[in-house]
């Protein structure tokens, strides 16, 4: 059985995320701006969901086709085969967008979709009304530029959502965002992992979880566990499968530090809780008495910015400190994510490599640092 899925993601992860499908073994892995295509059976539906480090979260895709009228919609959807995986007494409620599209209006779509899916089930299961007492199906369409895609989402609470971060600090980075940078900084399971800015240490856990390849979904369900077209069986298969590619990493540690003690706890809590505390040593400490204990370290922050939590020039004397405290030396590479077009400027120099990278709504560079 060949599923076509789809993988939303953040803008800028689209690589990675191809990357780590192939590994897995999906095929026709097609990456296009702010999501990933691919195929594959029920065993690469669960091994998505389970190992993906980057993806926000996996739907299927159902089908795709033009609408410029509420008519076409309607035609187009009731034609799709939703009985393939919505039962007569599960739920299927509607969510999406619309943009640059003749269907604006979201509440219009999500209405005439709604009603195509009941006259479709409708016809299929002989019955006149649905009571949605079931699992849930979630349906969930895009509307881009009068093109219609047509979901239903296997994931339920975002793959962002691994369920070790007990708490979080001010603005915490994504979990999806922070296993990207680890990514992106070519991190190793060989290598010294340093944020000395670690708020509540989501990049520290991630980055230790790669380093072991610990599957980031290993602990945590997902809505189509729920359903009875899936077996329980392919699950258990799939995480025993991510269990047995878990492997040692005695020459990694990662060191994190921040200036506020409450961070520090919170950073300690969700590493237990991740089971990584083992390898993350953590203290109260400002920036400027960063003392790394290792010859070598790979170094990831996100420091705090005039969008998030400091004004521009707070940000910019923080900036001017990083460049002073991060040395440029033999076995170091620093990698800062901020949207601070300055950033270069305050920091005294420029970086050996750049990538755009969105940390939520806002705009960020990636500044890569290692010659």
């Amino acid at each position: 059985m060949s599923i076509n899925f789809v993988v939303p993601c953040l803008l800028g992860l689209e690589a990675p995320i191809a990357d780590e499908l192939r590994d897995m073994g999906a095929q026709n892995v097609v990456a296009e701006n702010g999501r990933v295509l691919f195929s594959g059976d029920l065993n690469i539906l669960a091994r998505a969901n389970i190992n993906s480090r980057f993806a926000e979260r996996v739907l299927i895709l159902v089908g795709s086709f033009e609408a410029h009228s509420f008519e076409e919609l309607f035609q187009g959807t009731r034609s799709l085969a939703w009985e393939e995986w919505i039962g007569c007494l599960d739920a299927f409620p509607v969510k999406g967008y619309s943009i640059d599209s003749d269907l604006f209006s979201v509440r219009d779509c999500q209405s005439i979709i709604k009603k195509a899916v009941v006259e479709r089930l409708k016809q299929k299961y002989s019955v006149e009304w649905f009571e949605e007492s079931g699992p849930v199906y979630q349906i969930q369409f895009s509307v881009m530029k009068n093109k219609v895609s047509l979901m239903i989402d296997t994931s339920g609470a975002g793959l962002h959502k691994r369920g070790y971060r007990l708490s979080a600090n001010d603005a915490p980075i994504k979990e999806t965002l922070a296993a990207s940078l680890c990514y992106f900084s070519r991190l190793r399971p060989y290598h010294s992992l340093y944020d000395p800015m670690c708020g509540s240490g989501t990049i520290l856990i991630e980055g230790a979880m790669m380093a072991i390849n610990r599957a980031p979904g290993i602990n945590r369900n997902f809505s189509a566990e729920r359903w009875e077209n899936i077996p329980r069986g392919v699950w258990m298969e799939e995480r025993e499968r991510a269990r047995d590619l878990e492997r040692r990493a005695d020459d990694f540690f990662a060191y994190g530090s921040d200036i506020s003690p409450q961070a520090i706890e919170l950073a300690s809590a969700n590493a237990c809780s991740a089971g990584v505390d083992d390898m993350i040593n953590l203290k109260a400490c400002a920036l400027n008495k960063f003392n790394p204990s290792t010859e070598r370290g790979t170094l990831i922050c996100n420091p705090p910015y005039g969008e998030r939590m400091l004004d521009i020039e707070q940000a910019n004397e923080l900036y001017r400190d990083m460049g002073r405290v991060f040395e440029r030396r033999h076995g170091w590479s620093y990698s800062i994510i901020t949207p601070a077009d300055s950033f270069e400027k305050e920091f005294g120099r420029k970086a050996d490599k750049r990538r755009k990278l969105y940390n939520g709504m806002i705009k960020c560079q990636l500044f890569m640092y290692f010659k």
